[in-house]
């Protein structure tokens, strides 16, 4: 899918709304095949990007697991890692 789209279940804190609509946002730029909108479609774009972001909240609020909640900081770190073995820098 969308290298931009991030994982946000399980994370403490929990995921922001703004976290969340920015998912939505990646996912409907891809899905629509555009990254700028224009005018004649941006009410199209706009409610998609509401409905997934609602769809999404109420998945992340309903989701369980036992597994203890990951820290935002060192998945930074190590993404920060993983960047730098790939492409040689940070």
């Amino acid at each position: 899918m969308c290298r931009n789209i991030k994982q946000l279940h399980n994370f403490a804190p929990p995921a922001t709304d703004d976290e969340i609509r920015s998912a939505a946002v990646q996912f409907v730029r891809k899905i629509g095949g555009f990254q700028k909108v224009s005018a004649i479609n941006q009410t199209a774009f706009e409610t998609a990007v509401d409905e997934i972001t609602k769809v999404s909240k109420n998945l992340l609020d309903s989701l369980v697991t036992n597994a203890p909640p990951k820290d935002r900081e060192i998945e930074r770190v190590k993404a920060q890692e993983r960047n730098r073995r790939r492409f040689g820098k940070i």
